[in-house]
């Protein structure tokens, strides 16, 4: 049986995440404090305490989820992953997991990831929207017709769940023709901006910078990336991934079915929630699931 080993993204988050194992266990209190002095704030506290609103601010959010996926990971993984892969900011935590980046290397990556992002959505107001019930295929040719605004799909989730990502205008326009075209729903998204757009550009030409001052390790397993869905080892390719995923989509569908027919059969979410673990059943029902 392969050991594979997922890691969930933004969204994940809730007040209380880690608070357990902050105080249960001697490794994960002091890999938190070291997060805290990384990132010159008490992250922690909001992570034990805060409120919900406190933790959606995007600064705080993307550590906070990679923090809590890493930390279980070190201080509660058995054995080593034959496979790992991450839901976009997810991919961070999956490269520690796979020895290319340290955590604390890791930590200040998903750090100014996070703050670039957040400038690129202020910059460029725009959102996101789920697209529930419809092929992906339809999705991307109603997409294709909206040549006046920007939109493009962003997380290919599982089958009947495309998340699309754009400007105001163009996501408006295309949940109503989405909706016309057959879909069951066409829900807008509470985020900040069009991640995983061409809108993110400044934001990845930040993240760029940092990734290419920071050293990578060739990965000890594949990770499976999100911009094509492909199993990576050698630390040059996984850097240019990396960059590429902000304005790429996450092809979270493609993923888990490249890593099935390499030979996995078991997943193992670590991070707060279990929302991997519902994709992954609905992407193929015989997949078994477990949290770590």
């Amino acid at each position: 049986m392969k050991q594979v080993y997922v890691f969930p993204g933004q969204g994940a988050q809730f007040s209380g995440m880690g608070k357990e194992l902050y105080e249960t266990n001697e490794q994960a209190k002091v890999l938190f404090t070291q997060a805290d002095e990384i990132l010159g704030f008490r992250i922690s506290d909001v992570m034990f305490s805060g409120t919900e609103d406190e933790l959606k601010q995007t600064n705080v959010t993307q550590p906070a989820v990679f923090i809590h996926s890493v930390v279980t990971y070190l201080t509660k993984h058995q054995s080593e992953p034959d496979m790992t892969a991450g839901h976009s900011l997810g991919e961070f935590s999956a490269l520690v997991a796979a020895g290319v980046l340290s955590f604390e290397d890791a930590l200040r990556l998903v750090s100014r990831r996070a703050e670039a992002m957040q400038r690129a959505c202020e910059l460029n107001p725009s959102t996101m929207a789920a697209i529930l019930g419809l092929e992906d295929q339809k999705v991307e040719e109603v997409c294709a017709t909206i040549t006046h605004e920007v939109v493009v799909p962003a997380n290919y989730n599982c089958p009947g769940q495309l998340v699309i990502s754009g400007s105001i205008a163009g996501i408006d326009t295309a949940c109503d023709l989405l909706k016309a075209a057959g879909a069951k729903r066409a829900l807008v998204l509470p985020v900040g901006g069009a991640f995983h757009s061409p809108l993110m550009q400044l934001a990845q030409e930040d993240l760029k910078e940092a990734i290419e001052q920071t050293h990578f390790n060739d990965a000890k397993c594949p990770v499976y990336q999100n911009v094509d869905a492909r199993p990576y080892t050698a630390a040059s390719e996984i850097k240019q991934n990396l960059i590429n995923q902000l304005t790429a989509p996450v092809r979270w569908t493609q993923t888990i079915r490249h890593m099935i027919a390499d030979g996995a059969t078991h997943f193992t979410e670590s991070g707060p929630g279990n929302v991997l673990q519902g994709l992954i059943k609905k992407i193929d029902r015989n997949a078994v699931t477990a949290a770590l």
